[in-house]
């Protein structure tokens, strides 16, 4: 997709589809000029009700030629005003009216749109008493954001791949010179993040039979000979990890025929000599059955899904190589599959971690914890400003939250605190969850420092707990993404999360 900026006024500008705003029961000025030199048949829409109040709602419109270079119209309605504040949008109801203007492109035959966004900050509108803070920066990256997200469609596997949208250029228009200045870097910022989020989808998406820990391995090279040398990529084999002591993560990957393999890249966007970097961990169980501790046949194709954190990773190397980031990000996948076999381990074993400390494995489905651990250990020797290890660890985080929020652990609350307003900031919302001494107890074990589960109470909480006794030498924070990272049923696929909040907070930081 390309995007540009133009100093131009919805009565001038040459496109294939101007996509101008309402906002309740209001044409906005681009939309109200329109409908004065078209005979009203914009506000038509909305005095016959054709025109619905919820955010995202649309309606097409073909002008007679003449006085407008252009015929096609859409009128995109920015929902009701946030309660007692009549001039407020909602910041949630421009991501809907963003996503729904997106999706009627694609689905259009025009080949480029132009988009008034001017509407959205004139005086009739007080966008600064909207529930969440948001700026022209922040609208037009949402804007690219959304347009990017919806272009995405999964095709690698199928014989006859969709076919290829007709839109291929968006013009941001203002008739604010400083407006369409300061919008190129954010229209840049967005169409680079939205890259990096369609990458965590389509390595979500693919099939475990392709997406495996060798996969992940050379993914990581192919990154870095696309980086201009910013970024570099290497990883360890079995063999190395053993000897490193590697056990808690081998524990899990000796039962595939797959090789397990841990991928670092490094991201060197400052110049800054010997900064310290932050680390992002992903858990990258590309496949995972459970073990011996076999999961139910019925849902485990959506296995595959279970790398969704590495997949975050991934994206976000990508979204801050494409964006020239000047950051110094250290990006940690622990890829394994979980198979059973008959070198897998047994509930009941107890294996030695990098860090020395033993773990008596009561169930093999809580693996990837256990490839995790050792992941957090090795992050230590890059002596990091923070640490976040990102995983769809557990089930019991979807039954406290739901699909709507990642569950947010950490040792340090400054952390948690930057981590939350990037949730808000980048509409990846994260909710911090208790890390309290008193669920640590759950983890006792007769046979070993630890145990790898705690028992039904708290399952979110104590595979944290878990974690965290492997992060006491760095600040460290533990997103668990199982509920958010991909949806089921028949809009099945990964969803990218939470690699806007990811970039956001490593971007302000």
């Amino acid at each position: 997709m390309q995007f540009s900026t133009k100093k131009t006024d919805v009565l001038s500008q040459k496109t294939g589809c101007a996509v101008v705003f309402a906002f309740a029961n209001t044409l906005l000025p681009s939309a109200k000029i329109l409908d004065e030199q078209h005979g009203g048949a914009l506000s038509a829409l909305i005095d016959q009700k054709d025109l619905k109040l919820s955010a995202g709602h649309k309606r097409w419109i073909t002008l007679p030629l003449g006085n407008t270079p252009y015929q096609r119209v859409m009128l995109v309605q920015l929902g009701k005003p946030v309660s007692n504040k009549q001039h407020a949008i909602k910041s949630d109801n421009l991501i809907n009216a963003f996503t729904s203007l997106a999706t009627g492109l694609k689905q259009s035959p025009v080949k480029d749109a132009t988009v008034y966004i001017d509407d959205i900050f004139t005086q009739n509108i007080d966008i600064n008493h909207a529930d969440e803070c948001v700026d022209t920066s922040w609208v037009t990256e949402q804007l690219a954001i959304a347009l990017e997200k919806s272009f995405y469609t999964y095709s690698q596997t199928k014989s006859k791949p969709a076919p290829k949208p007709a839109l291929t250029k968006i013009v941001y228009a203002s008739i604010d010179s400083a407006r369409t200045k300061s919008a190129k870097t954010a229209l840049a910022r967005g169409a680079a993040l939205g890259a990096g989020i369609n990458l965590a989808r389509e390595l979500g998406n693919l099939p475990p039979n392709i997406c495996t820990p060798t996969y992940l391995a050379n993914l990581a090279k192919t990154l870095a000979s696309n980086s201009n040398k910013k970024l570099t990529a290497r990883d360890l084999n079995q063999k190395q990890m053993e000897k490193l002591g590697m056990g808690a993560f081998l524990s899990v990957a000796k039962g595939s025929s797959e090789e397990g393999r841990m991928i670092i890249m490094e991201y060197k966007g400052t110049s800054a000599a010997n900064s310290k970097p932050h680390v992002l961990v992903g858990k990258g169980v590309t496949f995972d059955t459970g073990g011996i501790s076999l999961k139910p046949g019925s849902g485990m194709d959506e296995m595959k899904f279970d790398m969704c954190g590495a997949a975050s990773v991934f994206g976000s190397i990508k979204a801050l190589v494409d964006m020239k980031a000047k950051v110094h990000v250290v990006a940690i996948v622990a890829a394994a599959e979980n198979m059973p076999a008959g070198n897998a381990s047994k509930p009941g074993d107890v294996v030695t971690s990098m860090s020395g400390q033993t773990i008596e494995i009561l169930n093999t489905d809580a693996e990837g914890r256990l490839v995790l651990c050792d992941a957090l250990t090795y992050a230590e020797r890059f002596k990091p400003k923070s640490v976040v290890d990102i995983a769809t660890l557990t089930g019991a985080c979807v039954v406290a939250l739901g699909n709507h929020a990642s569950a947010l652990y950490t040792n340090h609350q400054p952390l948690a605190e930057k981590l939350l307003s990037a949730g808000i900031a980048a509409n990846d919302k994260a909710w911090q969850m208790p890390l309290w001494d008193e669920y640590q107890k759950q983890l006792d074990s007769n046979f070993a420092d630890m145990a790898n589960i705690g028992g039904m109470p708290g399952g979110s909480i104590t595979a944290a707990c878990f974690l965290s006794r492997y992060a006491k030498k760095y600040h460290w924070a533990h997103l668990d993404i199982a509920g958010t990272a991909w949806h089921s049923g028949a809009r099945k696929g990964a969803t990218g999360r939470p690699v806007a909040l990811l970039v956001n907070y490593l971007l302000n930081t």
